[in-house]
């Protein structure tokens, strides 16, 4: 049987207006994103009934945050270049999340469209900065990450939201209540992000974490750890958020692992901290002096009931300040990270690491500590001001790949790489001349596309092509579909109704050869059009964009490609719909 040739003709990816001349060396900075599931739908449960029944939705609203159409998850495209890494981002989660204080949390997560940008080459100042609330980095699943506060602070008589202040309340203890079994929430436009760890994340990336298929909730696993936490995400600094656990000995990689060990601890009198339910709120820790730029002599609310220990971020202390040794009792430092070796930094790295205690709880600082250790110069951009290197795109511009066939009984099952949302058609031949379509209208089941095909067609070639693709929330605009893919000649279709700028992706026959890549072409015409643009830096692949106007002739179009020499003619190799 012929399986070996069978092979996918159409992958939906969209034509970009900057081209990559260079290359760089694989880097973490640009491998290390979480895209696997990019051609998924979002989805959350609304509540905790929907939670056990395993009932999620790919559209929701509350009447302020609305996600009136489906959109991908996490991290859509990453470009690079000598300096950055860009990534685009709709902030939602690979998992399942939610729900959110059983659907009575007032905020839902939506679309953020991101694009962000995080230095390749970071630097150490001698002065650190300060975290500002909203974004500081994002975790490789493209979903934000946020410092340790939750925005109110002591003013002096009373707690406001205007996150300005000497004593900062924590997120995860004063707002882990609204957090989903992932650890995350969002604010009221819609930005989901984690305050601490990432546990769901974690879970994708194999991180030492067990999941209860039955309740959906995550827990870090009993089994003995065996191996290096995975990076989770990227700070704005350009250094690395690894998991919590790493190398016993920070300059050695053969030195066993193990749970990585905060460098604070609870101002309660052990450690040689102050006990400030005896001696009260009267000063401020001395990491926070360093760290703020101030006197130590700020006072906060009385520990009671209302305000209770553990409450702000400065009811904590640093064990550096209090005559232990990082290395010795304790692993990282103020900022919460090491220089150490990783897997990923053989030669070594600043890196970050996820506190936990010894029952998996999230202890303080979490994530990152109140200052960066490294210069904070990543952000949000609008666009991109220069030439980079194409990482990866993906969600519905995702290059899909068919798997190796499986044979049972004579009968043929196919499956491929498939976009949710996307219908494919099956066709087949047996000599590669002509394609006959065996069926059509094929719904991808997630991001998976599969078909049976009995015995009695066994014995032939088989291409897949996607055929339409539904409406969707895009990562940067304001619509999406059909509109803006590309689609195989011969054997393609699209429908005029749904489509504008399309790319023909025009595999040529065998005989006459194929002239050498970057030929110049003089022209390509699908019926009585002719393409706007060409290209040919693939041997026997031509890809040409196509403008569709309302008007266009209806129904199968000759494509021809005309070379100085020789011509190639598709008699009927491309379909307009209604």
């Amino acid at each position: 049987m012929k399986t070996n040739l069978l092979r996918l003709t159409l992958a939906i990816a969209a034509t970009v207006s900057f081209v990559a001349t260079t290359t760089h060396a694989q880097d973490p900075r640009t491998n290390s994103w979480l895209t696997t599931y990019s051609g998924r739908y979002a989805r959350i449960y609304t509540t905790d009934a929907n939670k056990t029944n395993g009932v999620s939705v790919s559209m929701w609203s509350n009447g302020t945050q609305t996600q009136s159409s489906p959109a991908y998850s996490g991290i859509q495209e990453v470009y690079s270049s000598a300096s950055w890494v860009y990534i685009r981002s709709t902030g939602l989660g690979s998992h399942t999340m939610g729900p959110w204080l059983n659907g009575a949390f007032p905020n839902l997560p939506k679309n953020q469209k991101a694009f962000y940008r995080i230095p390749r080459t970071p630097t150490v100042p001698a002065s650190k900065t300060v975290t500002a609330l909203g974004v500081i980095g994002y975790f490789v699943d493209g979903i934000a990450m946020f410092d340790s506060r939750d925005g109110f602070v002591w003013t002096g008589s009373a707690e406001a939201g205007n996150g300005t202040g000497y004593w900062n309340r924590e997120a995860y203890v004063n707002e882990g209540v609204t957090f989903d079994p992932g650890y995350a929430h969002q604010e009221g436009t819609g930005n989901h992000h984690y305050h601490a760890n990432p546990i769901a994340l974690r879970y994708l990336l194999g991180d030492h974490v067990d999941y209860n298929a039955t309740t959906k909730t995550y827990s870090e696993s009993t089994n003995a750890v065996t191996k290096h936490s995975p990076i989770l995400g990227w700070v704005r600094d350009g250094f690395p958020v690894y998991g919590p656990y790493g190398y016993s000995s920070a300059s050695n990689s053969a030195s066993g692992i193990r749970r990585m060990v905060s460098g604070y601890v609870l101002r309660d009198g052990q450690n040689g901290t102050q006990n400030l339910t005896v001696v009260g709120r009267t000063n401020i820790p001395q990491w926070a002096v360093r760290q703020y730029g101030v006197s130590a002599a700020l006072s906060g609310p009385t520990v009671s009931t209302t305000y209770p220990l553990s409450r702000y971020m400065e009811d904590n202390d640093y064990l550096g300040d209090l005559g232990q040794t990082q290395g010795v009792q304790f692993d990282l430092d103020e900022y919460n990270g090491r220089w150490c070796v990783t897997p990923e930094f053989p030669g070594g790295t600043y890196a970050y690491f996820v506190c936990i205690s010894s029952n998996g709880a999230p202890v303080y600082p979490y994530n990152i500590g109140r200052a960066f250790y490294g210069s904070p110069t990543g952000a949000a951009v609008t666009t991109l001001a220069e030439t980079v290197v194409t990482n990866f795109v993906g969600g519905p511009k995702l290059s899909p790949s068919l798997n190796k066939p499986s044979v049972n009984s004579g009968n043929v099952t196919l499956t491929w790489s498939a976009i949710e949302g996307g219908t494919y058609r099956v066709e087949s031949s047996t000599h590669l001349t002509s394609w006959t379509t065996n069926v059509t209208g094929i719904a991808a089941a997630l991001n998976t596309g599969s078909n049976t095909r009995a015995s009695a067609d066994s014995n032939k070639f088989y291409r897949v092509a996607m055929t339409t693709l539904a409406t969707y929330d895009p990562v940067s605009g304001t619509s999406g579909g059909t509109s803006g893919g590309t689609f195989p000649v011969p054997g393609g279709s699209v429908s005029r109704g749904n489509s504008t700028n399309i790319t023909l992706a025009i595999t040529l026959p065998g005989t006459p050869p194929s002239p050498p890549a970057n030929a110049p072409i003089t022209s390509v015409t699908m019926g009585s059009l002719t393409a706007t643009s060409t290209s040919y830096t693939t041997q026997g692949t031509v890809l040409a964009n196509f403008t569709i106007p309302a008007n266009a002739t209806l129904g199968a179009q000759n494509v021809v490609v005309t070379f100085s020499i020789p011509v190639f003619t598709f008699t009927g190799g491309f379909t307009i719909n209604p």
